[in-house]
């Protein structure tokens, strides 16, 4: 009897990237379409959609204006969109005006830490809903030594990892590491390190990679 093949899967996003949540709800939707035939393993990497963002954050009409040249309405249209889509997807959008682009990176530390722990999956999923379905700030450490909690991980080691710069020079490295491989934008999805596929794309077009060119090749 053959043993079940095992499939990687690399995802580069952010937490506070809208369509990083879209695409893993696609992926997710693909992958059950053959729980019988492969197991799945998923690792998270970082990248910041705005390393620069100050401690205090930005409003996000003022951030979407500033970076994207978006009017207001045209940021409600794209937030309504984005609504539809993640009812679509079982994910809830709770946009509101008094929003706030926040600065990511001590998120991304306690995601790498979470992948030592084998939660790093439910830790980026619990992040995605504290920012975009109950407006949490997901740079305020109290709030993510919360989240942390809420999934299983050691409180008290998530807050001593925030007081302090552990994983810091580790996350900047694995950031360095996806530009230098000309990832540019997120989310990136990348297939037993050899095929990837950018964008929240729809279920089939993941079924296509993983029955294709992976299933196949492993038969």
């Amino acid at each position: 009897m053959s043993e079940t093949p095992v499939i990687t899967i690399d995802i580069v996003s952010d937490v506070v990237c809208p369509w990083c949540i879209i695409g893993y709800k696609k992926l997710e939707k693909a992958m059950a379409n053959f729980e019988d035939q492969a197991r799945f393993e998923l690792a998270w990497h970082a990248f910041e959609l705005n390393p620069s963002m100050p401690p205090e954050g930005q409003d996000i009409n003022e951030h979407m204006a500033q970076k994207y040249g978006a009017t207001p309405e045209q940021s409600r249209a794209n937030r309504e969109r984005l609504r539809d889509a993640g009812k679509d997807l079982d994910f809830d959008f709770s946009y509101h005006e008094n929003m706030r682009m926040v600065n990511t990176f001590d998120a991304h530390r306690l995601l790498h830490w979470a992948g030592e722990t084998g939660k790093q999956t439910a830790l980026k999923l619990a992040l995605f809903k504290a920012h975009f379905t109950d407006g949490k700030d997901v740079s305020d450490h109290e709030t993510l030594v919360g989240i942390a909690g809420s999934v299983g991980l050691d409180e008290k080691r998530a807050r001593d990892l925030l007081e302090t710069d552990m994983f810091a020079s580790e996350v900047r490295a694995v950031e360095a590491e996806w530009q230098d491989r000309f990832i540019t934008g997120v989310p990136a999805f990348i297939f037993n390190k050899k095929f990837m596929v950018p964008g929240a794309q729809d279920p089939e077009v993941f079924a296509n990679i993983i029955e294709n060119k992976l299933l196949k090749k492993a038969a």
